[in-house]
């Protein structure tokens, strides 16, 4: 029903701008014209109000975006550093140990188990065939009767 009465509203219109006098026409003309312009002012400026109230909204998600990444970042880095940190200090504390260990072999060459060159025997220290004890002089067990033959023996 609403189509018939605006078709009908229309038509009379029409009808009635056709039979109205000249000036009463133009006078309507600009009547029309104001409205219109207002119409399209306040248009636009509904546009524009929605527009920057959308604007308003997204500069804010990403705004609250930006500082939630950045704190995920942050955090991020954080953890990071923290390991860092750890296995610096890991490596730190193996440094420091191997430094012991190799201040106190220098102070203790009996105590490495790894000989180093002063360990090492020269050619005047290493036995020849005239230092070697022939079958005469190794003493057998009844031979030994003495506790300083023992010691020798031991030592």
């Amino acid at each position: 029903m609403d189509k018939r009465v605006k078709k009908a509203a229309g038509k009379a219109a029409k009808k009635v701008i056709d039979h109205a006098p000249e000036p009463v026409k133009e006078k309507v003309k600009e009547v029309v014209v104001e409205k219109a312009k207002e119409k399209i002012v306040e248009h636009v400026q509904d546009k524009a109000h929605e527009f920057t109230e959308n604007l308003e909204h997204a500069r804010d998600g990403f705004a609250d975006k930006v500082h939630e990444k950045a704190g995920e970042a942050k955090e991020k880095t954080q953890d990071v550093l923290l390991t860092a940190r750890e296995k610096l200090g890991k490596v730190v504390e193996a440094g420091e140990d191997f430094q012991k260990k190799i201040s106190s072999g220098q102070n203790h060459d009996d105590d490495r188990k790894v000989k180093g060159v002063k360990h090492i025997k020269g050619i005047s220290q290493v036995k020849t065939s005239k230092d070697i004890k022939g079958a005469t002089k190794i003493k057998s067990a009844e031979k030994i009767k003495s506790s300083n033959d023992i010691k020798t023996i031991s030592s």
